[in-house]
């Protein structure tokens, strides 16, 4: 049975008798079901009856719907309403417009609107640098997506990739206090896309790049970031990278293993993948073999995209070949941004002592925690039921808060670096150990931590338009 989470978990309103053992006959039900029973409130009583609201974690979709037959067959139990918690959350979307300023007399819209405001254009007009003070470009990013390529789900369109965009700008907001807007496009080609963004700059102070498929998603990022004056971020890929070196460097410590001594395999030559390869080896690691479901990337191979070829030209020094399973024995660390399933317990045990593994495929990783228990020093996935949680969201606010601070005019790979080691070092030196090589995504100072390392880079690198600090 799949564990019980709160993305499936339900409230069942139910009225049922007031009177001692009723509610236990429920929370038995519920237990013999599967579910996870985690709340309990009265909502109302009449004398003779209690009607609850009850909250169950449940595994699945259809496990959600057997807790809840279950809960109706209890007798005298009278189910008024089952609620998926999930869909409750969106309703009618999780993010909304609210103005920073009240507009309370004729003086305040006189000064907000007409004709104040003509006043504030006039000075931009004339001096355009100043629409990164006086307007919301200086606090605002646009999470930019065409639904090609949306978490585990693939090509669903730019409709459906909304409550994701919703999501990030939630959490934009929650994290770092920037205020994100999803933008969500219809387009055929990267021309359009790239197109419809450099039409979009004027508004925003960044561009968020999210779930666009691979390989037309680096042509995109990389155009964007040589056309516009604000900061470009495809986090799919240098979210997770950022991330992924933060945790390794950790790990390293835990495991007592230099950096630049490793021997990295990694699954998934993809969008994350790539940027994974490029920031390991900018930090120092020499030998990282990427892998595709073709084997081990090379030189000799032929028939690669574009991104491949970059990792056959620029990995794998030793020119390694063959499966994943042949290339990981030996290794020091596996990296999985790939698909579920690959690697099992024997190959697990083929690899170095004191090995590590980043499994982050989701909602299922490349091996399972259990499976890896005993055979590796420390294991990390991408999800939040287990420990050592590689989530984006360690990085992309807290990188953003940073630019806009500092009105950074582009992210440089100094700033990624310094991302990843505000990251790593948010894990205090007392905690650091196996099942603790990251910070918690409520650790706090996290963002504002990564914020700060991103701003100082900001300015060494020559890429900041003014001095710093919260507008």
């Amino acid at each position: 049975m799949p564990t019980p989470l709160a993305a499936f978990s339900l409230r069942l309103r139910v009225r049922l008798p007031n009177r001692p053992g009723e509610l236990g006959l429920l929370a038995t039900a519920i237990g013999s079901a599967g579910g996870s029973l985690v709340g309990i409130e009265i909502v109302a009583s009449d004398g003779a009856t209690l009607t609850r609201d009850v909250v169950v974690y449940c595994g699945s979709e259809e496990h959600a719907a057997e807790v809840a037959h279950a809960a109706r067959s209890v007798e005298h139990v009278e189910v008024l309403l089952v609620e998926d918690r999930t869909f409750a959350l969106h309703d009618a979307g999780k993010i909304r417009v609210e103005a920073k300023r009240p507009v309370r007399d004729r003086d305040d819209l006189a000064m907000a609107y007409t004709p104040g405001v003509a006043r504030v254009c006039t000075s931009i007009a004339e001096n355009p640098a100043l629409v990164h003070r006086y307007t919301m470009k200086a606090n605002t990013v646009a999470v930019v997506t065409d639904g090609t390529a949306v978490l585990g789900l693939g090509d669903i369109g730019p409709e459906a990739a909304l409550p994701v965009m919703e999501g990030k700008a939630v959490l934009f907001k929650s994290f770092a206090g920037v205020d994100a807007v999803p933008v969500c496009l219809r387009v055929s080609s990267p021309d359009e896309l790239v197109e419809t963004v450099q039409r979009l700059e004027p508004a925003f102070g960044g561009i968020n790049l999210e779930d666009i498929a691979a390989p037309r998603c680096f042509e995109v990022e990389q155009r964007l970031a040589e056309t516009l004056s604000i900061p470009v971020f495809h986090d799919d890929q240098h979210g997770t990278a950022v991330v992924v070196l933060a945790a390794l460097r950790n790990a390293c410590t835990v495991v007592d293993k230099d950096l630049a001594g490793l021997r990295v395999v990694l699954s998934g030559a993809g969008a994350a993948g790539v940027a994974i390869t490029r920031i390991l080896m900018r930090a120092g690691v020499a030998d990282i073999v990427a892998t595709d479901r073709r084997g081990a990337i090379h030189r000799r191979r032929e028939g690669l995209d574009p991104s491949k070829q970059w990792l056959a030209d620029n990995a794998n020094p030793a020119g390694r070949s063959g499966s994943l399973p042949e290339v990981l024995r030996g290794a020091d660390v596996f990296i999985g941004v790939s698909a579920p399933g690959l690697l099992g317990r024997e190959d697990l045990e083929t690899m170095a002592d004191r090995s590590i593994v980043f499994a982050l495929a989701n909602p299922v990783p490349e091996v399972l925690p259990e499976e890896a228990e005993g055979v590796v020093a420390v294991m990390a996935t991408g999800r939040s039921d287990y420990p050592n949680q590689i989530n984006n969201v360690l990085c992309f606010p807290g990188i953003f808060r940073g630019a806009l601070d500092v009105g950074a005019t582009r992210i440089t790979e100094n700033m990624k670096l310094a991302a990843a080691d505000a990251i790593a070092a948010a894990v205090q030196p007392e905690n650091l150990a196996a099942e603790e090589i990251v910070p918690s995504v409520f650790s706090p100072g996290v963002a504002s931590s990564v914020a700060a390392a991103v701003a100082a880079a900001a300015h060494a690198d020559g890429v900041s338009r003014h001095a710093g600090g919260p507008r």
